[in-house]
């Protein structure tokens, strides 16, 4: 079994938006994400997971002070997703979050 870690960016999210898929025949820990306020205001933001059944918020309706980040999973916090599961983001403000996922992928 191959083990690879990874990055994965998506920029200026607003709406709701994928910042990752779970590939298909891997299994994936999520070591790390990070969501930062591109703007100078508060913001509101949520992180949600999908298994392809049902959706789980990890976070809702957080508010990140401008300028400033929101570390939801790292830590002592990780996330275990297999195959075609899906986590998203979404912020009250359009263009307003960019987010780094750091996953550990086996396959």
């Amino acid at each position: 079994m191959a083990s690879t870690f990874k990055n994965y960016i998506t920029n200026s999210i607003g709406s709701n938006a994928d910042i990752y898929i779970a590939p298909a025949l891997t299994t994936s820990t999520v070591i790390g994400i990070t969501m930062s306020n591109l703007t100078g205001t508060d913001i509101k933001v949520s992180l949600c997971l999908n298994d392809g059944v049902a959706n789980a918020f990890i976070v809702k309706d957080a508010t990140i002070p401008g300028g400033s980040a929101l570390v939801p999973v790292g830590g002592d916090q990780k996330l275990v997703l297999e195959a075609g599961n899906v986590l998203y983001a979404f912020a009250n403000t359009t263009a307003a979050i960019d987010v780094v996922v750091s996953a550990l992928e086996l396959t």
